[in-house]
């Protein structure tokens, strides 16, 4: 059996469980793979990308190189075309893909969180958060995106229709709100992106962060009796599908909730 080459590339991804998590999903489905954790610089990642995507048969990207790492690709497919960012390259064709919008969908589906006709608040409008705002409006939900960076939520307002730009957050009651800011994570262990009073007013509470399980973001939401999700089934759904697109499989909703179920008891 040919063992395919891959690999998560970020700028610190020292603590990814990718690597587990594929190894995981390609022994359930018979198939054989070598996963790497590769962490670049900013400064080094123009230098050192190119060879990287000749190195390897695929490669997820995480923060902050989702959109920078679409120049040096030939194709966009999916909804990396709807996103303006990739997070799964095909090495072979150099086709960068987007998974991050499907894990998130079927992660709100398999916890039984409805956000049709209701409102919606997103922290961070880079890669995670624009594939995020663009699939809770097409869920139907009025998106509110929030930026330090003013002019990436005014762009997604522009690009996506359901989904407003907020020039600063208020204490106001969301059905839903998303982290997906990386406040919480690394240095910034500890540290919530929003006070409780705004957390206390909303009735779920997700930040795309996994390690570590509970972020301060979940633990003061969870404190306040706000039902919480963090990101480690968005992070598993979003990798069986990059792998169904590096191996040219067909998806399966039910597959995916299947691995996910076996594979938290794996690892509890």
């Amino acid at each position: 059996m040919i063992k395919n080459k891959l690999a998560v590339i970020g700028k610190d991804v020292s603590k990814s469980t990718s690597p587990q998590i594929h190894a995981f999903i390609a022994s359930r489905l018979n198939l054989s793979v070598e996963y790497n954790k590769i962490s670049i610089r900013e400064d080094k990642f123009e230098d050192e990308i190119d060879a990287l995507l000749a190195a390897y048969d695929g490669v997820n990207v995480t923060i902050p190189y989702k959109l920078s790492v679409i120049a040096h690709l030939k194709n966009i497919e999916g909804d990396a075309k709807i996103f303006g960012a990739v997070n799964t390259v095909n090495c072979k064709t150099l086709t960068g893909d987007n998974t991050d919008g499907l894990g998130f969908t079927l992660m709100l589906k398999n916890n039984g969180v409805d956000v049709c006709g209701k409102e919606a608040l997103v922290l961070g409008a880079g890669g995670a958060g624009r594939s995020v705002a663009k699939k809770l409006a097409d869920s139907g939900a009025s998106v509110y995106v929030y930026d330090k960076n003013a002019e990436n939520a005014l762009a997604l307002e522009k690009e996506f229709n359901g989904v407003h730009a907020l020039d600063t957050v208020s204490d106001k009651s969301y059905f839903l709100i998303v982290n997906a800011t990386g406040v919480g994570m690394h240095k910034t262990e500890g540290i919530s992106p929003v006070g409780e009073n705004l957390l206390g007013l909303c009735a779920v509470a997700v930040d795309l962060i996994y390690v570590p399980e509970k972020s301060e973001f979940l633990k003061v939401a969870e404190r306040l009796g706000t039902k919480i999700i963090n990101g480690k089934a968005m992070l598993f759904y979003q990798a069986y599908y990059a792998d169904c697109i590096f191996f040219g499989l067909q998806p399966d909703e039910e597959q995916a909730k299947k691995l996910f179920t076996e594979y938290c008891e794996v690892v509890k």
